[in-house]
């Protein structure tokens, strides 16, 4: 099976705007360790990549109310992670930590220890902070405009790397006769940048995988050109076929700049999975699922956030509020949804969803969201995961599951299988670590080299 086939799977837990429908009694608890245990456990039995947790450090809010699809509860995603590693043996573990509200040493030290404690699957999904309304549970508070949080985020990247790699390849070993240990320079480092002045001797010795898996998610020009110097992986927001490879072939196409190869990262996206026993079945359970996850709460919110307008008072089975372009852009606290740049462009296309099929709140949210990205039955669906792949629209899927622990486990059940029959997808991890894992072929070496001033 060439890398060009092999199609990727990693399995998500939805934070905020969650996918999942926590109200079906079929889903767990959102911080019961028994949900991520079982939903890993799953995971691996059907040789995922990796669990990807999301971050939190506020609980989203609109005009100072959570509604009912928000998680309520966002519980640290490191500390779950490491407690994960202990169920588990291959699957990789990916934490989701900002760089804006977070000290590159002290995060280094714990993803280096979280790579020890598993044994090398550490990933750390490198975010950026852009509102206030979360600087404010911090000491700094505020936020950085667009450009210097990219700058701080490339700076803070770059440091973890000189920290993880600044112990020697050799051990330590003390000297019986001095009492000292015979190698002084081990975890020694310096640096004064522009976000960050810091000094000492890092003192978590290098770990199985050197530098933890870089994953990156940002949709902009520099957050692409970021991924491009520094990312394993890389989140596509791009579900549909024809944007997903614009967007795969851009990110591909810079790599070159940074004398890295195509195969040196690897793109995922989101994707959500319906299955069925039949088509009819199938698409018969997406519609019921997608009434689910725009409840009349998030239909209200959703579209409240996009128009900048508190729609709480609205009736979501009425007729929505003229949908003018006129709009001011609100900064709805915490539920800030699009950026002004692109909000002209989505609420003319809410317009002409509602001008050529006129209907309440709810059926226009229902009718503007995103379809769900594969729907059809056991096969079908492993059919339309490669065909995703083979066309290069992404690497490999993230599975966005609907009823947590349940959807992953029916996929590793029913899809995986199909999915070997097609000679598309392993039938056993490959390599120690996560790194070696994923790239086979490369022997695990991390893209981001480059040594800070």
């Amino acid at each position: 099976m060439s890398r060009s086939t092999r199609v990727h799977l990693a399995a998500h837990l939805p934070g905020v705007d969650s996918t999942v429908v926590w109200s079906d009694p079929r889903s767990r608890s959102q911080t019961e360790f028994e949900t991520f245990e079982n939903l890993a456990r799953s995971a691996e039995r059907g040789l995922f990549d990796f669990l990807f947790l999301a971050e939190g450090l506020r609980l989203r809010e609109f005009n100072g109310k959570i509604y009912e699809n928000h998680v309520v509860g966002r519980p640290d995603s490191l500390v779950y992670l490491a407690a994960i590693s202990a169920v588990t043996s291959r699957l990789g573990l990916a934490a989701t930590v900002n760089t804006t509200y977070n000290e590159p040493y002290d995060l280094a030290r714990k993803l280096a220890t979280l790579d020890h404690v598993s044994g090398g699957r550490a990933a750390w999904n490198v975010v950026t902070t852009n509102d206030a309304f979360t600087g404010a549970n911090f000491t700094r508070g505020g936020f950085l405009p667009d450009s210097a949080r990219y700058e701080r985020a490339r700076e803070f990247l770059a440091l973890t790397h000189d920290l993880w790699r600044s112990w020697s390849s050799d051990p330590l070993a003390p000297d019986p006769s001095r009492g000292w240990f015979t190698d002084s320079s081990s975890g020694v480092y310096s640096h004064r940048g522009q976000h960050f002045d810091v000094a000492g001797r890092f003192n978590v010795p290098t770990s199985p995988q050197t530098s933890p898996v870089i994953i990156q998610a940002g949709d902009s020009e520099e957050g692409r050109e970021l991924a491009a110097e520094t990312a394993d992986i890389v989140f596509s927001k791009h579900t549909a076929p024809t944007p997903g490879r614009i967007f795969y072939q851009d990110i591909k196409n810079r790599l070159a700049r940074f004398d890295r190869t195509r195969e040196s990262l690897l793109v995922f996206t989101r994707a959500s999975v319906v299955l069925g026993d039949s088509s009819a079945d199938a698409q018969s359970r997406s519609t019921y699922l997608q009434q689910q996850q725009i409840s009349p709460a998030s239909a209200l919110a959703t579209l409240g956030g996009i128009l900048g307008l508190d729609l709480s008072d609205h009736d979501p089975f009425g007729p929505p509020p003229p949908l003018d372009s006129s709009y001011r852009q609100v900064a709805a606290q915490g539920h800030t949804l699009i950026k002004t740049s692109g909000r002209a462009d989505t609420v003319l296309r809410l317009h002409r969803l509602h001008e050529s099929n006129p209907g309440s709140i709810v059926d226009l949210m229902r009718r503007f969201a995103d379809p769900h990205t594969f729907v059809g039955t056991p096969r079908q669906v492993a059919h339309q995961i490669a065909e995703y792949v083979h066309t290069d629209v992404a690497d490999g899927i993230i599975v966005d599951p609907a009823i947590v622990p349940e959807s992953v486990a029916d996929l590793v059940d029913r899809v995986v299988p199909e999915l070997q029959d097609l000679g598309v997808y392993p039938d056993r991890y490959h390599g120690e670590t996560l790194r070696e894992s994923l790239f086979p072929d490369d022997q695990g070496q991390a893209p981001c080299t480059s040594q800070l001033p």
